[in-house]
């Protein structure tokens, strides 16, 4: 009889844990609903918008000033032919605006850089002075410089061969006043040669008349080849 009993047990018994271990195996077959349904709050963050592209700075037009353009200057530095040497660098700015086609390429004051080519210091009776300069930069505010080339300014002083004349001829007459008063005719020939000698020194002594070109002096020049000037738009 017990055995009886302990057997209907245990055929009861089976079939719920049988129930029970297919019950486990699908519970952990079946995906994680609240995983799938929630993803990590992560992956439902949008992707990093990129940084915004940095304005772009337009690049400079370059403007072509043509030959024959007038270069209007004032001098910084004073020049004076009988201090200055050829290949003398002087400095001055720009006096007028460089315009092209209505366009300002440079405005009043940017720097300009010279140099002399050519200097011939005052001599003494008929050798007068001369000077010739040629610009060789140009630099507007704020850029760089630009290399230029312009046809020679150059002047000459004026010739003292008159006012020579005038001193030796000057001298002779005096001289031969003087011989004629002290000896007759003799004496008028050798004075008129002794105060011929005396003019001529005289005019040795004063007549050097140098170039002087003071600060602030305004002079103009041509461009002798095309330049071209960056030009921010």
């Amino acid at each position: 009889m017990n055995s009886k009993i302990k057997l209907v047990g245990l055929i009861l018994v089976l079939p719920a844990f049988s129930f029970s271990g297919c019950s486990s195996n699908n519970q952990s077959a079946q995906p994680d609903a609240s995983s799938s349904a929630n993803p990590s709050s992560a992956a439902n963050q949008p992707a990093p918008s990129p940084p915004p592209a940095a304005a772009a700075t337009p690049a400079p037009t370059v403007v072509e000033v043509p030959a024959g353009t007038t270069v209007a200057i004032r001098l910084r530095d004073p020049i004076d032919t009988g201090r200055t040497e050829v290949g003398a660098r002087f400095e001055a700015a720009l006096a007028r605006p460089l315009m092209v086609e209505g366009n300002e390429v440079a405005p009043v004051g940017s720097a300009v850089t010279g140099r002399v080519a050519d200097v011939v210091s005052s001599g003494r009776l008929n050798r007068p002075a001369e000077l010739a300069l040629v610009l060789t930069s140009l630099a507007p505010p704020g850029r760089q410089s630009v290399a230029i080339e312009t046809n020679a300014w150059s002047m000459k002083g004026k010739s003292h061969k008159k006012r020579d004349a005038e001193f030796i001829g000057g001298g002779a007459a005096g001289g031969g006043l003087i011989g004629a008063l002290a000896g007759g005719k003799k004496g008028a020939l050798v004075g008129a040669l002794v105060g011929g000698g005396g003019g001529t020194g005289a005019a040795a002594a004063t007549g050097k008349k140098e170039i002087q070109l003071a600060s602030e002096t305004e002079l103009n020049f041509k461009l002798a080849s095309p330049a071209s000037f960056p030009v921010q738009r």
